[in-house]
């Protein structure tokens, strides 16, 4: 062979151009025992094919000039299992692969493109070089000779059909198929299994398991099962992508439909574009509503320009969003009060038991009102423990009135942006509560119910309570300003009702703007009627059943409020109701007739132990009953005072006390140290002893001043050693002997009721008090007043009395 036809010889970087041109190789070539390997990662070649490989040239180009300065110009391509070629050792190649004529080689920005001519298999025989370039020794597989059985040709037929259903399936077959006709005929099945393989997307090992099967029917029959899989494939994909197609071109018709439906619309007047649509819509609102001028104009100012912005820039969000706020808010529409005094007095009757002072108190309210001609500008506060009704009697006012009624708790919010809303230019941003209370209720002047008040909170994000000044006071919430709305509302009409449980945590500027309605807790005589009136029939009615289905008589409700009820409000009575109410419906599902009679005897089985058992009545000298106030309601305190031993003077107070309890009692103990001779007492006593003054449940904290009293009366009984008549009291004491008004006496005359105590202590200055506190609750109580402790010492003793 001359130099011409072998083509230019590898070049200083051993690499060349040309080689020589592609030949078909021919079936007496002489081919080497010893060849170079190149390992291929992804696929092996199969006899038969012509394929370009592209190469790592810094790898590889060492093999490939080895290749080019041989005569053959052969090449062994095996397939390996490493991740890839350039990590190939001669442990990771297969035995069999396809011996190769290298055509072309091209070095381009780091790579080698090689043009390869597949001719025929073989097998390893033995390695002349381990490392790169690879060499070894190798034994050829000829293809099967003679003419086919017929078996075989059944095989070729089966495949070449299959082949022909995969050409519509996919385009890339045909220009495959093509090559390989103008290379080999149809007649020759070796060459046809091998294009058959190599057309699949099967694995690198399934294909090798092809280039490996050297018998002709086995490697056809293995073929076949690969191109069935392939087809299968094929046509999964057709119709998942046939699917796709229907529906988007669904969409797009629909599309493009509901678009010239639009336009012939626009055009015969029928219908009008989004922008257009919704600026009709805020114009149509606007003329229900009685805006002021500032928001006239500021509507207007945003209909322009909703106008002329485009409908999907964010800019047209926010203005529609805004006027949408301005457009719902009831500017100047009012509902019409019930101004029935008559009426409104029942309305509070059916509602409520008891409670006769708060009912006078808002029905005084209700006829100023009536007088006026209009309710306006007031706020209540309805002050008193949890569950006595308080939420309930916000509801009966507003029906009273039929007015639109809107609750919001303002316990725990901590940011000033839930009252004033927040700044247009945020995101997300809105209004306040208020309007949007506002806009819930569709009328300016309804009913809004502040629940928690005396919970607000405070935090970096501002301080809630202040931004409720302007809301409740009448002088400024006729133009209220919200943040969102940069806009006057009027809430002058609202009708305002907060709760809370107590007022020492209320701002003091808040709480001068509002109508303080103190509701204490209910007597046992209350609870009991409320029990048979209201919550009994309202848990038969929730439980569905019928209304003689339980019967609770007065003795049973009485043992279940004092054992299983005693705090100041009902709903704890409420829930054991629901209690029993829900076991009885149990009971009556397994059978039982009604009606089911509840007797006291049954309660242990329905509640479980009592959970308030009688106050251990604590006597002997030393042992006084005080009167306290909780937010729960009143309670009675037993305070106790002991001389623990005689070998120092002192005193010592334990209890969790707070402050002003231990200065009171401090105080206590400095006077009648003073005063124990006039007062009956040994003076050496306190010289001599270490008094130590506990107050019971120490895991309660308990503070303020009105146990000064009934603190010095504890010390002066053990100073005397004489013990303290049944009596309770409260007031506060100073260094000269003067008791000092305190307050919540309502609640604590309930708390002596509860424990049983008749007779009471009282500041001289909290006279006014009793004598507001209900009829029912001072029946039957012996109150004795004392401006000085001159008058209580008389009171203590039996001696004395």
């Amino acid at each position: 062979m001359s130099d011409e036809e072998r083509g230019d010889h590898a070049s200083e970087d051993g690499v060349s151009e040309t080689l020589e041109p592609i030949q078909l190789a021919r079936a007496n070539d002489v081919l080497p025992t010893e060849i170079h390997i190149l390992p291929v990662a992804s696929r092996p070649f199969f006899p038969g094919q012509a394929v370009p490989l592209m190469m790592d040239a810094e790898h590889w180009a060492s093999t490939m000039k080895a290749v080019a300065d041989t005569e053959h110009k052969m090449l062994g391509v095996l397939l390996v299992d490493s991740e890839t070629s350039e990590e190939a050792t001669t442990g990771n190649f297969h035995a069999i692969g396809t011996a190769c004529r290298v055509h072309r080689i091209h070095q381009q920005d780091g790579h080698l493109q090689v043009l390869v001519e597949c001719l025929q298999r073989f097998r390893i025989a033995g390695w002349a070089h381990r490392e790169v370039p690879f060499r070894a020794r190798v034994t050829y597989l000829p293809e099967p000779a003679g003419p086919p059985s017929s078996e075989i040709k059944a095989y070729a037929m089966a495949v070449i059909n299959t082949i022909k259903e995969l050409l519509p399936l996919n385009p890339l077959y045909v220009e495959e198929l093509r090559m390989f006709l103008d290379r080999f005929g149809p007649d020759d099945p070796s060459h046809l299994a091998d294009f058959a393989a190599s057309l699949t997307t099967s694995t690198k090992e399934q294909l090798q398991d092809v280039l490996e099967i050297l018998p002709l029917l086995q490697r056809m029959e293995k073929v076949l099962v690969l191109l069935n899989n392939e087809l299968e494939l094929a046509r999964a994909q057709q119709k998942i992508r046939r699917t796709v197609e229907e529906k988007m071109q669904k969409q797009q018709r629909e599309f493009f439909l509901r678009e010239q439906l639009k336009a012939i619309q626009k055009e015969l007047g029928i219908a009008k574009d989004d922008r257009t649509a919704e600026i009709d819509k805020f114009r149509s609102r606007i003329k229900d509503l009685i805006l002021t001028e500032q928001a006239k104009k500021q509507v207007e100012e945003e209909l322009e320009k909703m106008g002329i912005l485009e409908t999907g820039s964010p800019e047209y969000s926010v203005t529609r969003n805004y006027l949408d706020w301005i457009t719902l808010l009831p500017w100047g529409k009012h509902s019409a009060d019930k101004l029935d005094l008559k009426r409104a007095r029942r309305v509070l009757d059916r509602d409520h038991y008891g409670l006769e002072d708060v009912k006078k108190r808002i029905l005084e309210f209700l006829a100023v009102g009536i007088h006026k001609g209009e309710i306006a500008g007031s706020i209540i506060l309805l002050v008193g423990p949890p569950g006595v009704g308080k939420t309930s009697i916000g509801h009966s006012i507003a029906d009273a009135l039929g007015r639109r009624f809107f609750r919001f708790s303002v316990g725990g919010i901590r940011d000033e942006a839930e009252i004033k809303g927040h700044r247009r230019t945020y995101i997300g941003a809105m209004p306040g509560k208020f309007l949007q209370a506002m806009k819930d209720a569709g009328t300016a002047n309804p009913v809004i119910m502040l629940d928690e008040i005396d919970k607000i909170g405070a935090s970096y994000h501002g301080d809630p309570a202040s931004a409720l000044l302007e809301v409740l006071d009448p002088e400024q919430n006729s133009d209220f300003l919200d943040h969102y709305l940069d806009l006057r509302f009027d809430l002058s009409k609202v009708l305002f009702v907060c709760t809370a449980n107590q007022l020492d945590s209320i701002p003091g500027p808040l709480l001068d703007r509002m109508e303080v309605i103190q509701l204490s807790g209910y007597i046992a005589e209350e609870k009991l009627q409320i029990a048979k009136k209201y919550l009994l029939p309202r848990q038969i009615d929730r439980a569905g059943l019928s209304k003689g289905a339980v019967k609770l008589d007065t003795k049973t409700l009485r043992a279940l409020i004092e054992g299983y009820a005693r705090d100041a409000g009902v709903r704890r009575l409420e829930k054991q109701l629901g209690k029993i109410v829900r076991k009885v419906a149990v009971r009556m599902l397994e059978g039982e007739e009604t009606p089911i009679d509840i007797a006291e005897t049954d309660l242990k089985g329905y509640l479980g132990s009592p959970v308030f058992r009688d106050e251990r009545k604590l006597s002997g000298p030393g042992v006084v009953t005080g009167l306290a106030w909780t937010a729960m309601g009143g309670a009675t305190l037993s305070i106790e005072a002991a001389r623990t031993h005689s070998f120092t003077r002192g005193f010592k107070l334990t209890g969790q006390l707070g402050d002003v309890m231990k200065e009171s009692a401090e105080i206590a103990y400095g006077y009648l140290v003073s005063h124990a001779k006039e007062f009956g007492a040994d003076p050496t006593f306190f010289e001599k002893s270490f008094i130590h003054v506990h107050v019971p449940a120490g895991a309660t904290p308990k503070d303020g001043p009105s146990a000064g009293v009934t603190l010095t009366s504890a010390l002066l009984s053990l100073a005397r050693n004489e013990p303290v008549r049944r009596i309770a009291m409260t007031g506060e004491i100073t260094l000269t002997g003067e008791v000092f008004p305190v307050g919540g006496i309502r609640e604590k005359l309930i708390a002596a009721r509860r424990a049983g105590i008749k007779e009471i202590i009282l500041p001289e200055d909290n006279r006014g008090d009793f004598e507001e506190v209900p009829e029912h609750v001072r029946k039957g109580l012996k109150v004795h007043f004392a401006s000085r402790y001159d008058d209580v010492l008389p009171l203590l003793f039996k001696s004395a009395g």
